[in-house]
């Protein structure tokens, strides 16, 4: 008899894209996302190092969005968004290695990425423009993968502009208390003050921490144990290999791509992923041949 877990992820594997479960009311709509991660020291701030685990978080993430043939979908991806921060050279820049792979390999549009370490301004108006844009046939989905400051400058810009009401029709994924709260320096934002300078327009959906620290087989944080994601090392396909070694990138060394579990619960209707199911979702490829050849 075959488990229960397996067969089901047999099931998932059998099934085409376009029949797997989404979440919140997602039908191919408009997704931006802000990671963190800075590569160089913020000697400023408590912690001088960034956030490593986006090196391989950005590109998992562009790899579900791939996977399932949305990335015209992506209309904003920041990285590096530690506000006040400083830039890093780019031959040490891991987030820009991460997004110059993920447009690489899997033809994303480059002008939707933005290190906002360099591109402060240009990366907030993105995002400003994209709120401004949502209405109820046309949401924005947005993946809250950095801390909250970005955020509060994009919608303190929608708020300036008088298009309050479309925040209405922004909907906020998180799973991480420290990206919501924690502040780099004293005059900058929580989440909560995102919600009054907004009016608690923001739709929000808080789904659960997606580490999973204690169990390397559950969730997308496995610790030091890479062994669970050797089956991106050892793919036949070259952008999976890669893949791979973003995550392996990691200064730690501990294997955690734990923010692509809300794209993972948005795209995939499932807030319990794990590297099982990641192999299963991603299968022989990521992009179907046509678009490889």
């Amino acid at each position: 008899m075959i488990p229960i877990r397996s067969l089901a992820l047999l099931l998932l594997a059998s099934f085409p894209m376009s029949c797997l479960a989404q979440s919140w009311g997602y039908n191919r709509n408009r997704i931006a996302i802000s990671f963190d991660g800075n590569s160089a020291a913020d000697n400023q701030y408590k912690w001088p190092t960034g956030d490593p685990d986006d090196w391989g978080a950005l590109p998992a993430s562009c790899a579900i969005i791939a996977k399932l043939g949305l990335q015209k979908q992506l209309v904003h991806c920041s990285y590096n968004n530690f506000i006040d921060a400083p830039p890093g050279p780019d031959s040490k820049n891991q987030l820009k290695i991460s997004a110059d792979g993920s447009i690489k390999y899997w033809d994303f549009d480059r002008d939707v990425f933005f290190d906002v370490t360099k591109q402060q301004q240009q990366a907030v108006e993105s995002l400003a423009t994209e709120m401004e844009k949502s209405t109820d046939a046309d949401p924005l989905y947005f993946i809250h993968a950095g801390l909250s400051e970005f955020v509060y400058l994009a919608a303190k810009e929608v708020m300036r502009d008088g298009k309050a009401d479309s925040l209405t029709h922004v909907h906020l994924v998180s799973h991480s208390a420290f990206n919501e709260n924690e502040r780099r320096r004293e005059g900058h934002h929580t989440w909560k003050d995102i919600q009054q300078i907004s009016g608690n327009r923001i739709q929000y959906q808080k789904i659960k921490d997606q580490n999973g620290k204690q169990n390397p087989n559950h969730l997308w944080n496995s610790g030091n144990d890479f062994s669970v994601w050797h089956w991106m090392r050892d793919h036949p396909e070259p952008d999976v290999q890669w893949m791979y070694s973003r995550v392996e990138a990691h200064r730690g060394h501990i294997a955690d791509i734990s923010d692509c579990g809300m794209l993972f619960y948005l795209l995939v209707g499932d807030d319990d992923g794990d590297p099982a199911k990641f192999r299963d979702f991603i299968g022989s490829r990521i992009r179907p041949p046509a678009a490889t050849e």
